[in-house]
């Protein structure tokens, strides 16, 4: 039985306050985190005002935790006391369905969201599945690495599975995942075209690897494009000239939505047909990518830019990260 501090959302849309919370008895399979720091991804705040009708309260949210190991169950395997683990959206799956056991245990029908009906790492403690507590690199930043394990592994994986290092990959959006897609494709080796509607972010793109910057609204410089991209990863989550953005795509070109777009994309069957296109999406990863992207991330010196709060001023964090001010993502240190 472990007695721990949390930051608990008691119902919907309202202020989290620090509680003791009782985790009850270690699982025989799980390990305990000792929280160090902790990401504020936008899922946090989607699972707040249960923008999606599956949140459980009272919650404690986050899942983009950094620490320490702190216990280990009886069952569980390849972790010590005392490793530095990173544990993101997911805290456990089910390990014997036709997913996770062809390595797709991120798309396992029973895999159990860290936030989700599950006590997640705003607290001092966060506990998961042994296989969902994954190993950090050690020449990886500790403190900046947490948004690696939701937003990082979002915009790394399509890179892995659908791109090269002589791709053509445009990054739609620069926020929160898409300034990191830009990052690794840049240090992929990819040319990278990054679009966004705001021009103040032009430089800043740039410097996050951009070979060109393009706004999503100047529908000339769309056109320009046509024909241009084997990979366009979306990451924002409002509609867009979908006709315009497909036509960028080169014959067998692809489109894949990484951001929780609410309505429907209109797709023109014709136009995919005749260019062999695919418009595809994702979530996360497998515990193996996450793996994978955390050793590309500390080969290439990737890291998210941040902005650090101390978990005492989770509140004022949350306010920061709804009115859009985040550049671009939140790190909370634990202060308990």
């Amino acid at each position: 039985m472990t007695k721990v501090e949390a930051w608990v959302a008691p119902s919907a849309k309202q202020k989290l306050v620090r509680q003791s919370i009782d985790l009850g008895e270690l699982g025989a399979e799980e390990v305990e985190v000792a929280v160090e720091h902790c990401g504020l991804c936008h899922s946090d705040l989607s699972v707040l005002k249960d923008d999606w009708g599956a949140s459980q309260y009272p919650a404690v949210l986050g899942h983009e935790v950094i620490g320490r190991v702190v216990e280990v169950g009886t069952s569980a395997k390849g972790l010590k006391v005392g490793q530095a683990v990173g544990v993101g959206w997911t805290a456990r799956s089910c390990l014997h369905c036709r997913q996770c056991m062809s390595g797709n245990q991120h798309l396992c029908a029973e895999a159990m969201p860290t936030i989700i009906g599950h006590r997640g790492g705003f607290a001092t403690r966060v506990r998961s599945h042994w296989s969902w507590a994954i190993p950090l690199p050690e020449n990886i930043n500790y403190a900046e690495a947490g948004p690696l394990l939701c937003g990082g592994i979002t915009v790394f994986n399509p890179l892995a599975m659908y791109a090269k290092p002589t791709s053509r990959v445009g990054i739609v959006g620069i926020g929160g995942l898409g300034h990191m897609g830009v990052k690794f494709a840049a240090a992929y080796g990819c040319d990278v075209t990054a679009f966004t509607s705001s021009e103040s972010k032009f430089d800043e793109a740039r410097s996050f690897g951009a070979n060109q910057v393009v706004s999503s609204r100047d529908s000339a410089a769309m056109k320009k494009l046509t024909g241009t991209f084997d990979l366009l990863i979306v990451t924002v989550n409002v509609p867009l000239d979908w006709q315009a953005m497909i036509g960028t795509l080169a014959p067998n070109g692809r489109m894949h939505v990484v951001g929780a777009v609410p309505q429907p994309i209109p797709v023109s069957a014709i136009q995919l047909i005749w260019g062999q296109q695919s418009i595809s999406g994702s979530p996360t990863g497998s515990p193996v990518a996450i793996g994978t992207m955390l050793e590309f991330a500390a080969r290439h010196q990737v890291s998210p830019q941040t902005e650090h709060y101390p978990m005492s001023q989770i509140n004022e964090a949350f306010d920061r990260l709804e009115a859009g001010k985040a550049r671009y993502r939140i790190v909370l240190d634990a202060d308990f």
